[in-house]
């Protein structure tokens, strides 16, 4: 077999086989596949695309490239979420209490943040104490035990996508859907649990912009997952405002316990719920989502949800405290209050550009190597739809300093709009796959 012959095979529209795919992967991953002839075959993919046969293989191969981990040692039915990514995303840290405090085991693997995103285990780490690169054997004695665990992604797990997403990244071909899709669901499927539910980010502060991306995104995530034999749901949720009111990891952290005292923003509390619903129907914990509905509340009403975000903690070296106490959490120095500029209605809020707000602030990593802020960041008092008059307070910034929150005063009123013109209304949740 040789490179060379694939790479025509594919610029020529032709399918590869299993065995090809496979043996691509496997060569590339070894370093004897040079970056040169990949990147060859990544743009031929890109123009030609890749079958639904094609990409189910090029998923298991990458999967299979490293640590394939095996959880049948954990009782019953294993779940994992992964969101696309977005501003104020901080779901995690709510929905998966819940659902473990309703009887189904969370055994999830969570990365870091990078540009305007933020990472789940960033916000966990604001918890003195907290590990997530703990071995193997205390990630399933935790979920067995404890029905929750939460551990980072190893250097093991399905290294081949770690090495081609970097080639992707600087050949311009990482905007292919079914390369995307493989990308995320590798790491899924080498991470070993039975149950998966993508949170499918829509709008200005999600990776896809278009609803119809994100619906050929999550579609081809759904195929991939069923095809390796993982029950699979998708929710296609808006990110083209910031999901809460909250942007910044400690502050995100904050919001997040509220929400699991009952007492969380709208939006964030029916995306969690969302979540929720559909984890605890597809896990079989509940037959409806109305009876699911119905065991979230509880679980929020008699602080079993709080107190399984305690055992999370503290199971993994954590100052547990500080899930009851969330005041005694760091705050940063200053505290800047963003007054609105004229009168009128909140027309829109660039997402994107909020997250590049907290990133200014420090809140946030350019590469993987920069040490982040913790207590940095901001709360938004007003968002889309809001009537404001002039001097109104539009949102906090928390930052290490006056000139750090004027400089990024200046770009967050840039990304609003505000007008007497009618709102047009988004939905939050616009499909269930």
């Amino acid at each position: 077999m040789r490179m060379y012959d694939l790479i025509v095979k594919k610029k020529t529209g032709g399918e590869l086989s299993a065995d090809e795919i496979k043996w691509m992967v496997e060569g590339f991953t070894k370093g004897e596949i040079p970056d040169y002839q990949m990147s060859a075959m990544m743009m031929a993919i890109c123009f030609q695309g890749m079958t639904e046969a094609e990409t189910l293989e090029l998923t298991m191969a990458m999967a299979h490239s490293g640590e394939m981990l095996d959880l049948s040692r954990i009782s019953g039915i294993k779940a994992d979420k992964h969101s696309t990514g977005g501003v104020g995303d901080k779901t995690s840290l709510a929905l998966l209490p819940m659902v473990s405090a309703c009887g189904l085991t969370i055994a999830k693997m969570s990365g870091r943040g990078l540009g305007h995103t933020g990472g789940t285990i960033d916000k966990l780490e604001s918890f003195p104490g907290f590990r997530t690169d703990i071995p193997i054997e205390q990630f399933e004695q935790n979920a067995d035990e404890l029905g929750i665990a939460l551990m980072g992604q190893t250097a093991d797990l399905a290294p081949a996508d770690k090495k081609l997403y970097a080639l992707r990244d600087v050949t311009a071909t990482v905007d292919q859907m079914s390369l995307i899709a493989s990308s995320i669901m590798s790491k899924k499927l080498a991470a070993g649990a039975d149950l998966i539910v993508l949170d499918v980010k829509t709008g200005s502060g999600a990776f896809m912009k278009e609803l119809k991306d994100s619906k050929a995104l999550a579609e081809e995530m759904v195929k991939i997952g069923k095809g390796a034999g993982r029950k699979m749901r998708a929710v296609i949720s808006d990110m083209d405002q910031p999901l809460g009111n909250a942007v910044g990891n400690i502050l995100e952290v904050r919001e997040a316990i509220d929400t699991l005292k009952g007492k969380g923003p709208k939006d964030f509390t029916k995306l969690v719920m969302t979540l929720g619903t559909q984890m605890l129907v597809a896990g079989g914990i509940c037959k409806s989502e109305e009876e699911a509905l119905k065991r979230l509340e509880s679980v929020i009403r008699d602080s079993s949800a709080l107190d399984r975000l305690a055992d999370l903690i503290s199971g993994q070296g954590g100052d547990a405290s500080f899930v009851y106490e969330p005041e005694k959490l760091p705050q940063a120095p200053v505290q800047f209050e963003i007054a609105a500029p004229k009168s009128g209605l909140i027309q829109k809020i660039r997402c994107d550009e909020v997250g590049n707000c907290c990133l200014m602030l420090g809140g946030g990593r350019e590469t993987k190597e920069d040490e982040i802020d913790l207590t940095v960041g901001l709360i938004l008092t007003k968002k889309v739809g809001d009537r404001v008059t002039e001097g109104d307070t539009i949102a906090i910034l928390h930052a290490k300093s006056q000139e750090d929150a004027e400089k990024v005063m200046k770009r967050y009123l840039d990304a609003i709009t505000i007008s007497n013109d009618t709102v047009e209304k988004r939905n939050l949740i616009w499909e269930i796959i």
